[in-house]
């Protein structure tokens, strides 16, 4: 039996929160970091269960981008992943149809970066690739963030962006995108 959860950061267990962590270091292959863990935290998450096991995660955060001279109210994306053995069986689809709902009630645009072998499955969700160029509001003022070119995606909510235009994020540590 399959269960799906969508709960806020702040009404998870930390049982839960410690086997969400150990689901992302294994998806990743160690390449999730204490800082993207963190990053993926203080939103909305989607659980996906089955037989009592966590097999999927992915969280919905709060944060601000500007772009055409507007700060977005944004819902961004972060760490999305379904344990291997249990991939293409519709659980990605069930967990993005989860935060796809709030992130359109919510906010003013959606956002996300995604690896290389995750583009084809947002672009097949609507999600479009900016092809732009991208920075950051760094504390030392706005620099380029010229590495996630191409990596970008971003869901309209009732905006209209110039996706050959540029786009800015709100700082935080680890990765900014």
């Amino acid at each position: 039996m399959t269960d799906l959860w969508t709960v806020h950061t702040a009404d998870l267990e930390a049982g839960v929160l410690t086997s969400a962590r150990a689901l992302l270091d294994d998806a990743f292959d160690g390449d999730f970091s204490d800082h993207d863990w963190e990053n993926a935290l203080g939103g909305m998450h989607t659980l996906v269960w089955e037989s009592g096991e966590l097999i999927g995660h992915a969280s919905l955060v709060q944060r601000r981008l500007v772009h055409d001279g507007r700060v977005l109210r944004t819902g961004y994306i972060e760490a999305v992943a379904v344990r291997s053995d249990h991939r293409r069986r519709g659980h990605g689809d069930a967990m993005m149809d989860a935060l796809e709902r709030v992130l359109r009630k919510a906010y003013d645009l959606g956002a996300l970066s995604a690896s290389d072998e995750a583009l084809e499955f947002y672009a097949s969700r609507g999600w479009l690739l900016w092809r732009g160029t991208s920075s950051a509001m760094t504390p030392s003022g706005i620099e380029a963030t010229k590495e996630d070119d191409g990596s970008i995606h971003v869901l309209p909510v009732g905006v209209t962006l110039d996706l050959d235009g540029e786009i800015t994020c709100d700082w935080r540590s680890g990765d900014v995108w």
